[in-house]
């Protein structure tokens, strides 16, 4: 096995796999292990706190650095304070905008109907928080005991799985996605290498996006068609953080103008 990528997995076995992104990198631990490993500071995991830092610079053999500081309060193995999300059931609108952006699945339901956040699972990324439309999702602290070494690295890997499910899954879906995207851009062929390193790990296979053939525009269609790209980019950045129905309405009509443009210059 390649020893970059051996020490890439020995990184990430340590990182709790909540997937939150409060290291700087939207996409996962995997990533930020990935970043260590090519001289990025290895104290910035908020939910690992000191014991992980500590673990990290002595896998590394670099200097213990002070880690990453949490808002919750520190718990006794060092570590802060674990917390579920849970949803208020009675102002949840169903906008499935939640379910999108948990990393591990953790949350049930469907279109305009009340969805479900499985505590069990639930990590306390805080990622389903800030595309919620109604604001109707509470951090509460964990009243379960803190888990032994075995029981977190059960945990972990657990947790590893279900994001490496969530990522094929959103993989598969890439090409064909329409509106916005409510996670950052995954770096599916980092995960992709892993898996094929991995028996215990779910395959996760790149997808490839059709090549379709060019087609030439004149001047005055092209200049209409990156107006209208740049208007449907601004209003999905918009939407991604909180649901308008005007807002929807104008992106509906302007994808629908691409297309006959689109449809027409071809």
């Amino acid at each position: 096995m390649n020893s970059s990528l051996s020490l890439i997995q020995q990184i990430d076995a340590i990182l709790p796999q909540t997937q939150c992104g409060l290291c700087g990198h939207r996409d996962g631990c995997l990533p930020y292990a990935k970043s260590i490993v090519e001289g990025e500071n290895a104290n910035k995991c908020v939910p690992g706190g000191q014991p992980v830092a500590d673990a990290l610079a002595e896998l590394l053999a670099r200097p213990k650095l002070t880690a990453e500081p949490s808002v919750w309060d520190i718990q006794s193995d060092g570590r802060p304070q674990r917390m579920k999300a849970i949803i208020r059931e009675d102002e949840c609108i169903g906008c499935t905008k939640c379910i999108s952006a948990c990393p591990v699945d953790a949350i049930i339901g469907s279109g305009k109907l009340m969805h479900t956040i499985l505590t069990d699972l639930c990590t306390g990324c805080e990622l389903c928080i800030p595309p919620c439309p109604v604001d109707c999702i509470d951090l509460v602290e964990d009243i379960q005991p803190i888990p032994n070494d075995e029981q977190r690295i059960s945990e972990q890997g657990d947790l590893r799985n279900r994001y490496y499910a969530h990522i094929q899954r959103e993989e598969k879906r890439r090409i064909h996605r329409k509106g916005p995207v409510v996670r950052a851009e995954i770096d599916t062929e980092l995960f992709a290498q892993i898996t094929q390193q991995s028996q215990a790990l779910p395959t996760i296979e790149v997808v490839e996006t059709p090549i379709k053939n060019p087609v030439i525009h004149d001047a005055k269609t092209t200049i209409e068609l990156a107006k209208i790209r740049t208007q449907i980019k601004k209003l999905e950045k918009q939407l991604s953080v909180r649901a308008d129905q005007n807002k929807q309405k104008q992106l509906n009509e302007l994808q629908k103008q691409l297309s006959v443009l689109q449809g027409d210059a071809e």
